[in-house]
């Protein structure tokens, strides 16, 4: 376990200086000038001298290598800067809009498990049965129907025609429901297609075969020995699909208009607001390597196989 942790915290510093160095890079090669959007250019008149004047203050005169080794500088010492637009602390900005965040991914998530799990366990216990068929015709459907689309089917039909959930904003647990359905509904699909598929392979293991021969029932060879099984890769790839969850929240929260993390780095990517901008990936990229961190962990503990294997090899 020290091995596992000390190679982590390694890969964590490489991590670290990777994502940073690359998305500070690509952020100033992206079009649109933070100096003009600050000085609002389009609706106040300002002279040339004025904007080179903020330029040279904000140090954007210097080489991007040099910008970079000042952010980084800043950064050791934990400090990520203030937004251009409203000066406030970066970290504090988005440390605000983060519960939000995690309360609408949490959401998806909860969807997810009690739309996937009947799906998929019935779809693999009746395989070709009627149920099977729909299973998979839903789950066709659900990863070819974009997530944006369905959000706008709810907020119609849901939110303007009868009026049960509100559409915008963040204001109680109502509010959750429709952005939590709309994004479960559109990772569920994945989820009930690979759970299905490792709980056919479980069934053709020998320990199925040995827990049938000493008379369990087939719920409890279900529950304790089958559905057990199938877990350990579905976890593994949450783990791999963590980014398309974030991607999908960024999504959900601008068209209902929920005051979490995605929306604040669409506007913050519409302003120009570069250091708002670092912060966001710093965050969300430690986030997803933490979560990948502790599903590696988990995995040996999860999958009864490769336990035995490590008793075998020693």
């Amino acid at each position: 376990m020290i091995k596992i942790l000390f190679r982590k915290f390694s890969e964590v510093l490489f991590f670290i200086l990777f994502i940073t160095f690359v998305s500070f890079i690509f952020i100033r090669l992206a079009p649109g000038d933070p100096v003009l959007t600050i000085l609002n250019v389009d609706e106040l008149s300002v002279s040339q001298e004025q904007v080179e004047a903020l330029r040279e203050e904000m140090g954007f005169n210097e080489p991007v290598l040099v910008q970079y080794g000042l952010w980084l500088e800043k950064f050791v010492q934990m400090d990520f800067g203030q937004s251009f637009v409203t000066g406030q602390d970066v970290m504090s900005t988005i440390m605000a809009a983060l519960p939000a965040t995690l309360e609408l991914a949490i959401g998806a998530i909860v969807v997810m498990l009690i739309v996937a799990i009947p799906l998929g366990s019935l779809s693999a216990l009746y395989r070709d049965s009627w149920i099977d068929k729909i299973s998979r015709t839903l789950s066709i459907i659900g990863a070819a129907v974009p997530s944006f689309w369905l959000g706008l089917i709810f907020i119609d039909l849901f939110g303007v025609r009868l009026n049960w959930f509100p559409t915008m904003g963040r204001d109680g647990i109502l509010s959750l429901v429709l952005p939590s359905i709309t994004l479960g509904l559109a990772i569920s699909s994945v989820y009930v297609r690979l759970l299905r598929s490792s709980l056919l392979d479980s069934y053709t293991q020998e320990f199925i075969r040995a827990a049938r021969a000493r008379g369990l029932s087939e719920g409890r060879v279900f529950l304790m020995h089958a559905f057990r099984h199938s877990i350990p890769p579905v976890i593994t790839v949450f783990g791999v699909s963590l980014g398309s969850l974030i991607g999908g929240v960024v999504v959900i929260e601008v068209l209902f208009a929920y005051p979490g993390i995605g929306k604040l780095i669409v506007d913050a990517i519409r302003q120009r607001d570069y250091p708002l901008i670092q912060g966001y990936i710093l965050v969300m990229g430690g986030i997803v390597f933490i979560v990948n961190t502790c599903v590696d962990l988990s995995y040996r503990y999860l999958n009864p196989e490769m336990k035995y294997k490590e008793k075998e090899s020693k």
